[in-house]
């Protein structure tokens, strides 16, 4: 059995969203291909999957919007690169088409989400699954003008499919599938390097992990001494020239690149970061508190704060408060309002996946 993942190129979140489920997969059916078809670097693809074995298809399968960083987007660049994909999928199309047959085994579709993955799936007559937490269809619609002919075609191909896995956090969906409820997704965590860990250990003051995806936010390195008695662990800075000044900051720990955020979470007291869905999901596994960026332009965005004020123990900052180095770590978190209801998310996805792959491959 061969699982096909069309994944989409947009941002890390469905990336590592995914690595949950195929790590959770690959437990149960250790024998089954795993092929992750995205634009998603290799690199990041090892990260988050460590040794599962995976195949890595570099295919470019949906546009999303393009960001001018992890709080804003950039429309016109977004309609530009959703022209120019629509020359390129026929492409895309007959060269995985190609790839398939020379398998020569039975092949499940797997959706994170683009919608060009119902057009592979016909032609291969094969089964398809969406899973996310929401389609082009819900994002583009709101905006628009040209967007609004995206939205419906994504629309006419979402409503074609066997399921729908459904992720917390959700936008509608309204594609007329069956569906399933899915709890929040996360993977086991990792030890950390010996080395590693002992220097967490030895830190005294509150751990502040700082979080904003892929791309990156710009913050002052200066804003971090406003806070001289807590400690902060975060990526390496998407700038490279603001390296050093990071680096030489006596309160700041840069992660190596062979660990993964969520593995550092256990040993933080809180998160400062921006409005994502596999940020959350970790940090509410391991009941971390919240310190979230609003973020404008995006409708995901508000389902997912809308879960963060219910599930999460959080403080909710403006833009102006993050540039400003105004972040509230020293105030008390707003308690969640209840639990969330399952944190079993990947197993739960990786059983219907099999279940599909079995009763109708």
């Amino acid at each position: 059995m061969l699982i096909y993942l069309c994944l989409s190129s947009h941002g890390f979140g469905h990336v590592a969203r995914q690595a949950t489920v195929l790590s959770a997969l690959h437990r149960l059916q250790p024998s089954w291909r795993l092929v992750v078809s995205s634009r998603v670097s290799a690199e990041f693809l090892k990260l988050v999957c460590g040794s599962i074995p995976i195949e890595h298809r570099f295919v470019g399968w949906d546009v999303g919007m393009i960001q001018a960083d992890a709080l804003g987007v950039d429309e016109e660049r977004t309609l530009e690169a959703l022209k120019a994909l629509e020359t390129q999928l026929p492409q895309h199309l007959d060269q995985e088409m190609a790839w398939l047959a020379e398998q020569n085994t039975p092949v499940l579709v797997v959706a994170d989400i683009p919608p060009a993955a119902a057009v592979l799936a016909k032609r291969l007559n094969a089964p398809l699954v969406w899973m996310g937490n929401f389609g082009w269809d819900d994002i583009y619609k709101p905006l628009g003008g040209l967007f609004s002919e995206y939205a419906a075609a994504a629309k006419a191909n979402y409503q074609q499919g066997d399921l729908l896995l459904r992720c917390p956090f959700s936008l509608p969906m309204e594609w007329g599938l069956s569906e399933q409820q899915l709890g929040v997704t996360v993977s086991p965590l990792r030890d950390l390097p010996e080395p590693w860990r002992l220097h967490l250990e030895q830190i005294q003051e509150p751990l502040i992990l700082v979080g904003f995806g892929g791309l990156g936010v710009a913050i002052d390195p200066a804003l971090f001494r406003l806070w001289p008695n807590h400690h902060f662990l975060m990526s390496a800075p998407v700038a490279p020239h603001l390296f050093a000044d990071f680096e030489a900051l006596a309160n700041l720990t840069l992660l190596p690149d062979n660990v993964r955020p969520f593995d550092v979470m256990p040993f933080c007291d809180r998160l400062l970061g921006k409005p994502g869905y596999s940020t959350f999901c970790e940090a509410l596994s391991q009941n971390l508190g919240m310190h979230v960026v609003e973020r404008d332009g995006f409708a995901e965005a508000s389902v997912l704060m809308d879960g963060l004020r219910l599930y999460g123990h959080h403080r909710v900052l403006s833009r102006d408060a993050l540039n400003k180095g105004e972040w509230e770590l020293d105030q008390k978190l707003v308690d969640a309002v209840r639990p969330v209801a399952s944190k079993q998310g990947a197993e739960e996805a990786a059983n219907a996946l099999a279940m599909v792959a079995t009763s109708t491959v």
